[in-house]
């Protein structure tokens, strides 16, 4: 019988009687998809890339068919998504990368964080009358710190990609110039955002049609953003912090009473970490360190859960969201107070991923009682030694993976288009604490190690993230979603790793979000009433509410072989392969 003949006959028997078996025939090419599975991953060998945007997706796998390797598919898909998905991709924001290179058997975490201008003030968003303007700290030019994505994008490339800028760029400058059809997913977007973006004339002037969203098919062209991506290619990172690009940035803060200055553009560099390392059971987990607060909260929060019996309490149960619930609450407690910028403060990072203080945590969590936050403070740490966003997954062939998170904050950022660059700038300046002990835009309370100060990068929660099993790359993961990022990301991976579900199952799953204040647990639809009632039981304040929670774009690797999804929570996401 010829071989394609075989391959059909045992789809058919697989279907019929709701088997297993591999997706080819021949036992090096040898993956196993559980079809009984509600959610299944797409599939592919070699190379893949998961991500927010169709576009953009295809851009990075280009740039791996023409030989490049995942750094370089991750630089054109963050160049792409800066003209396509501009409610977050950006190249006036910033963000983390997380890339793991095979053949060195290294990891890479690049910082490209925004800071503060050398203007700012500790109380520059505070009035008169000492609380928090969040106007001026929301939608404002003050409201902007100095972008790192460019120079973070480049960084990268420079330093392990293969391809020229000017060839991973070109995507991006082409659907700029050339433009792109207006799906749905940018329309409603764009009209769910309509009034704000209304308020800035030349982001009203690029974005909408007589204060409307441009209709479904229109060709969006972006000639302003075109021409700045061009300087980037022709000049680097100096064609966009100093030059044309950075003097017409500064022109509109200095007439609109905002920071950056040329010499503020000039100063900002990406920076090179120590991603954070732990261990969960059996795996490896590397993920962001500080300023992102995500890496270290995931490990604190996964060495909190390692010894309980998970799978034994079932999934979503009763008990284990409430000994997950509790987790989170402790996790959130300590991110208030213990962690910042590290270039500004010591951020006590040993000891918050240190098992043993995870089981002096874990000893805070009541079996069948909720803690309420109020009763939960910061751990002490000990005294030193003489604290909308939108990710992707790369993988290539050669096992190389990227994960990456980047962001202008909010949806659109500040709202804000520099006139003649066609950049949106971020609102960052918000994930500071204006006032100590005051709830920024997501209710994160955050104390005085992260206060305002020139130069200083704000805490984040973005958590790009790498899942290690016997010394190899198994899942890169991350999310956008402020606050939500952090247990988006720890519920992903607690389902691949303590319950065995496939990527797609893992991401599909319903999420319950904690954030220590305010003192309420986000449950996603999709978890059962009676244990939604057994958790108010237990003196859970629950809101059962219809909102997502978070949103993956995930790889899982085994072998040669992609397992890739992209979180149906919103629309547009894209799997290329």
């Amino acid at each position: 019988m010829p071989r394609r003949w075989i391959t059909v006959v045992l789809c058919l028997l697989m279907f019929l009687g709701n088997a297993t078996i591999p997706l080819a025939s021949t036992e090096e090419d040898a993956p196993l998809i559980d079809f009984r599975s509600r959610f299944v991953p797409l599939a592919a060998r070699g190379n893949m890339v998961a991500g927010p945007e169709r576009l953009a997706s295809e851009a990075g796998l280009a740039m791996l068919a023409r030989g490049g390797n995942a750094v370089d598919a991750a630089v054109a898909t963050g160049f792409a998504l800066a003209v396509t998905l501009p409610r977050a991709g950006n190249i006036g924001g910033g963000g983390f990368m997380l890339i793991h290179l095979a053949e060195e058997r290294r990891n890479i975490f690049i910082d490209y964080r925004e800071t503060a201008p050398a203007a700012a003030t500790r109380d520059m968003f505070l009035t008169p009358e000492g609380e928090v303007d969040k106007g001026r700290a929301y939608f404002s030019h003050l409201s902007s710190g100095v972008p790192g994505t460019v120079a973070g994008l480049i960084h990268a490339l420079d330093r392990y990609g293969t391809l020229p800028l000017s060839t991973v760029i070109q995507p991006a400058i082409d659907l700029a110039r050339d433009g792109f059809v207006m799906d749905i997913t940018l329309f409603q977007n764009l009209s769910a955002r309509a009034g704000r973006l209304a308020n800035n004339p030349e982001t009203a002037r690029i974005f909408l049609r007589d204060g409307k969203a441009p209709p479904i098919g229109w060709r969006f062209k972006q000639p302003d953003l075109a021409a700045t991506l061009q300087r980037i290619a022709d000049n680097g990172r100096d064609g966009f912090y100093r030059g044309q690009t950075a003097a017409l940035i500064a022109a509109d803060m200095a007439a609109n009473g905002g920071l950056i200055t040329e010499a503020d553009l000039a100063g900002y560099r990406a920076i090179e970490r120590q991603p954070v390392t732990g261990s969960f059971r059996d795996y490896t987990v590397v993920s962001a360190p500080p300023p992102s607060s995500g890496g270290i909260h995931i490990i604190q929060m996964l060495n909190i859960l390692e010894p309980y019996p998970l799978a034994d309490w079932g999934h979503n149960s009763a008990k284990y969201l409430h000994h997950v619930i509790e987790a989170m609450k402790l996790a959130f407690a300590d991110r208030s107070e213990h962690l910042g910028d590290p270039e500004r403060m010591e951020a006590p990072v040993d000891f918050l991923l240190d098992k043993n203080y995870a089981a002096t945590r874990r000893e805070l969590i009541k079996p069948e009682v909720a803690t309420p936050s109020s009763e939960i403070a910061p751990g002490v740490m000990p005294p030193p030694e003489s604290p909308d966003t939108t990710h992707y997954s790369v993988a290539d062939s050669a096992g190389n993976v990227v994960s990456n998170t980047y962001t202008l904050n909010f949806s659109f950022g500040s709202h804000i288009t520099i006139p003649g660059t066609g950049i949106l700038m971020n609102n960052e300046m918000d994930d500071f604490a204006a006032r100590p002990g005051f709830p920024n835009a997501y209710g994160l309370v955050q104390g005085e190690t992260n206060a305002v100060a020139p130069g200083r990068r704000p805490l984040s929660s973005m958590t790009p993230t790498l899942i290690f099993k016997e010394g190899a790359p198994w899942l890169a993961t991350g999310s956008p979603g402020g606050s939500l990022i952090i247990t988006t990301v720890l519920q992903t991976v607690l389902n691949a790793m303590a319950f065995d579900m496939n990527i797609a199952e893992a991401a599909a799953a319903p999420r319950a979000h904690h954030q220590w204040l305010p003192d309420r647990a986000l449950v996603e639809p999709g978890v059962s009433r009676d244990t939604l009632d057994l958790l108010r039981g237990m003196g859970h304040n629950i809101e059962a509410t219809r909102r997502t929670l978070g949103r993956t774009n995930s790889i899982q690797l085994d072998g040669p072989w992609r397992y890739g999804y992209s979180d149906l929570r919103r629309p547009g996401g894209h799997v290329a392969r």
